[in-house]
């Protein structure tokens, strides 16, 4: 592993001598999982962990039929919206997922359209425990995801409910208007109130060089100045720690105030990077990072198991 306190120069220009970048990037959940299933397919091949990345392609095909198929999820009124908003909060907060009906309606239609998918056996057999659930235990596993506290004894079913709250997610966030949400935490979703899954310089149009969090819920994503960390805003103690002789596409940057770190996918130079594929298939990195001593701020159900 090495420390590149260049990563942040990116052959670019700096932030103030372009047009203002959006604050917000609000998800597209017609594309968002598609594109994400094609990034698995793509990495899969050859990879350390290919069944694994196979399933979870697997699983985002199923998201993407799920998310062109389920009915628009309810929104809070829009005065509650711009109310939420005006204090620093969340306009759609995640916590109201656990007890809606478009939840428990996602999922039921994501366990049939996986029932002719190939997977471990393992994953088979926590799909059947997750269909046989009832209203209460699927509230209970809904609550556990979106409190960022899935049992280690039950990590597989748990990853199925994620993927179903998701596309629930994604399809509230998508129909927000993008000039609603104001910055409300550090490493806190503006949209949802999610933890981040990793973070982008990204390579496009007017935003060319701007860095942008995803949220590893709705999949929204916000502008978050960079040499900064997203976990406690600090601007001291921060590198970047990469695997020698990889491409440095990807990489961690790591704070020592708090202790954390989050990854930072460089897509000026790989537009094909996906923030929760490569996050997965990038895991030997979080392996590193975790033994020299820092601890993951970014979450990303599909890694819990690991």
């Amino acid at each position: 592993m090495s420390d590149d306190p260049g990563f942040e120069a990116l052959e670019g220009v700096g932030i103030a001598e372009r047009d203002k970048p959006p604050f917000v990037r609000l998800p597209d959940p017609q594309s968002l999982f598609g594109l994400r299933a094609m990034r698995f397919a793509a990495l899969a091949p050859g990879h350390q962990l290919e069944p694994y990345l196979q399933f979870l392609g697997a699983l985002s095909q199923a998201q993407d039929k799920l998310a062109k198929a389920l009915a628009e999820p309810a929104l809070p009124a829009l005065a509650e919206q711009r109310r939420r908003a005006a204090h620093a909060m969340p306009p759609v907060p995640r916590e109201e997922l656990a007890e809606d009906a478009a939840t428990d309606a996602a999922l039921t239609q994501l366990i049939a359209l996986l029932a002719p998918v190939t997977m471990p056996e393992a994953a088979r057999v926590a799909l059947a425990r997750v269909a046989a659930a009832n209203g209460e235990d699927r509230q209970a596993m809904f609550a556990a995801v979106l409190g960022d506290a899935m049992p280690a004894e039950s990590v597989a079913e748990h990853i199925f409910a994620a993927a179903a709250l998701q596309v629930v997610a994604a399809l509230r966030t998508a129909r927000l208007d993008p000039l609603l949400p104001q910055p409300v935490a550090d490493g806190v979703c503006p949209c949802c109130g999610g933890a981040p899954v990793t973070s982008a310089v990204v390579g496009t149009g007017n935003i060319d060089g701007v860095r942008y969090v995803q949220c590893s819920l709705c999949a929204a994503q916000w502008n978050h100045v960079r040499v900064k960390c997203v976990s406690c805003g600090s601007t001291k103690g921060i590198a970047y720690q990469e695997i020698e002789g990889v491409a440095d596409t990807i990489k961690a940057e790591t704070c020592d105030e708090c202790r954390t770190y989050v990854k930072i996918l460089n897509q000026r130079k790989d537009m094909e990077l996906e923030p929760v594929a490569d996050d997965v298939a990038s895991l030997g990195l979080d392996i590193l990072v975790s033994e020299a001593g820092w601890r993951r701020a970014g979450v990303n159900p599909f890694l819990l198991g690991y």
